[in-house]
């Protein structure tokens, strides 16, 4: 029965874990995390059951299907199935995914490779006068494989297809055959249309800033500062997944840029090994042996900080302005204004949160959940307060024309201006907008911020609050959904945090960023088994002397 083979059959899974190879996150003691129930080992072809062979990395599951000599029945059954099969992994390995195991799990993938599995699976289905729209298919892709994606969209578009891609990055923009450029800002002062035509037009367009960005040449140069550094945290002799035995040094109070191929073990080596081993240090516990032999170097150290692509608040009531602290400022504010005085409201009295001061009606979300059996949620402004999510008493204060409402529906670098003869406000505001999200608004529900704004918005508390140092920050992709001229803004914030005593550790495959680096790491020379080693450390200079992967295209960046 072929439903034996299928893990999400009750015929085929494990009868201890159903299927999951985890019990409560601990690894099924019956399957061993295979997920199949033990009779599956039993058939083999060519020595290896389906599990042995789904443990195996792309390329060389590929390399076993293409070596399989067949006869008789065995050879007619499968002479339809093998060229399909060889024709899926072709497609996966195009994608630079070759290094991925057939049998990891889903939810264990970054979202670049997420995204580039679902784009292979889509090729391999051989569909025509479809329209596919891909958000940003490059996030988590080396340089070098960019080429081998453009060549998998084209190839979907030669054979019928439309291909619509949001993306900022260069090769992909010049290897379109059309461009619709939005603008000129964001936010509100953005929405228009400010090109759209053949790429080689593109060029041409003297409003669009992604042209001007393009023909920027001082973009092509290196803008390291190039620190010397005297101090060093180094770890020694990790061997985590895929990371073999190896001793790697990040200089302290610089901007380290760890680079590789995609599952070379940067995330591996920064995410896991450095961030949880260094956090167990600080906490005065143990590090963990498997994984690394010593930490050295981290007494100047007092914090280590993640700042990742998880969201800053889970629900609409936590907004930008509230977790940069800003907006307990702005009530103060609001609290010190003669009617609020008068009337005896305290800084809780502007919260939205608060009984006194929100909606009685919506509780301040600004709109009330409508329930209808059979059909999905709907969300309905609310009729009382129009979705300003405050009561009539406090929407009577205002401080210089504008009530709290008002000011929640201002964008960034609407309330910079709006607050500048307030320092502490004005400075948060400013660092919002200095790292380029002044298109926000101070309202915005957190969970509506991408992964990208999220780790910026992480970042702008830190600037604000970080005044001692000594704090070690990573940093893993950063640029996410930055458009070229925007990187910049980034590094000037993180340059600011190294200059007040910080160290920064950056992940990442933008040359745009790589750039700017006072030393880099570069790990592979492959991902999966054939990576986890180091190819490079050292500064930035000495980075464009080698050979390696990233070395190269960062070389041809700057002669182009």
């Amino acid at each position: 029965d072929p439903l034996l083979f299928a893990f999400n059959s009750k015929i085929g899974a494990c009868p201890t874990c159903n299927g999951l190879g985890k019990i409560e996150g601990v690894i099924c003691p019956q399957c061993k995390g295979t997920r199949y129930k033990k009779e599956v080992f039993s058939y083999k072809i060519n020595g290896l059951s389906l599990p042995e062979l789904c443990d195996l990395s792309i390329d060389k599951i590929k390399e076993f299907i293409e070596k399989l000599d067949l006869k008789g029945k065995e050879k007619i059954l499968a002479e339809g199935l093998i060229p399909e099969i060889i024709s899926r992994l072709e497609c996966l390995i195009d994608l630079g995914l070759s290094y991925l195991t057939l049998s990891r799990s889903a939810d264990t993938l970054s979202a670049g490779e997420a995204k580039r599995v679902r784009i292979s699976a889509e090729i391999g289905s051989n569909l025509t006068g479809v329209a596919y729209i891909l958000d940003e298919p490059t996030i988590g892709l080396h340089p070098k494989d960019n080429a081998k994606l453009i060549k998998v969209l084209k190839s979907l578009r030669d054979k019928g297809n439309t291909i619509i891609v949001v993306e900022h990055d260069e090769d992909t923009i010049l290897s379109s055959d059309f461009v619709v450029d939005l603008g000129p800002g964001g936010g509100k002062k953005g929405g228009e249309i400010v090109f759209a035509g053949p790429t080689k037009e593109l060029l041409k367009c003297e409003n669009s800033e992604t042209a001007k960005a393009l023909k920027n040449k001082e973009r092509k140069k290196i803008k390291s500062l190039k620190r010397k550094p005297k101090k060093f945290l180094i770890l020694k002799g990790v061997c985590k997944r895929n990371l073999k035995n190896i001793d790697v040094l990040f200089p302290l109070k610089a901007l380290t840029v760890v680079v590789g191929v995609s599952g070379s073990g940067k995330s591996t080596l920064v995410c896991e090994v450095l961030y949880e081993n260094l956090k167990n240090l600080l906490a005065k516990k143990e590090i963990f042996s498997e994984e690394l032999k010593e930490i050295k170097g981290y007494e100047d150290i007092k914090r280590v900080y993640l700042v990742d692509h998880s969201p800053i608040g889970n629900t609409p009531r936590s907004t930008p302005s509230t977790y940069i602290s800003v907006f307990t400022d702005i009530r103060q504010a609001f609290s010190q204004t003669l009617l609020a005085k008068q009337r005896g409201f305290k800084e809780g009295r502007f919260s939205f949160n608060t009984p006194e001061g929100q909606c009685p009606y919506c509780k301040g979300q600004g709109y009330n959940k409508i329930e209808i059996k059979f059909l999905p949620q709907v969300y309905q402004v609310c009729e009382y307060c129009n979705g300003k999510r405050y009561n009539p008493e406090v929407l009577e204060i205002y401080l210089r024309g504008k009530n709290i409402a008002d000011i929640l529906e201002m964008d960034f670098a609407e309330a910079r201006e709006f607050f500048k003869n307030h320092p502490l406000i004005y400075k948060k505001l400013d660092t919002v907008c200095k790292i380029g999200l002044n298109y926000l608004t101070l309202g915005q529900p957190s969970p509506t911020l991408s992964g990208g704004e999220a780790q910026r918005i992480k970042l702008a508390k830190e600037f604000v609050k970080s005044s001692k140092g000594s704090t070690l920050f990573l940093l893993d992709e950063p640029t996410t959904g930055l458009h070229i001229n925007d990187v910049e803004k980034l590094v000037n914030v993180l340059q600011g945090l190294i200059e007040k005593g910080n160290t920064i550790i950056v992940i990442e495959h933008n040359l745009e960023l790589i750039k700017y680096a006072d030393w880099i790491i570069e790990l592979g020379p492959e991902g999966g088994e054939k990576g986890g080693e180091i190819l490079f450390q050292g500064p930035i200079d000495e980075f464009l002397k080698v050979n390696t992967p990233t070395s190269e295209v960062l070389k041809k960046f700057l002669i182009h």
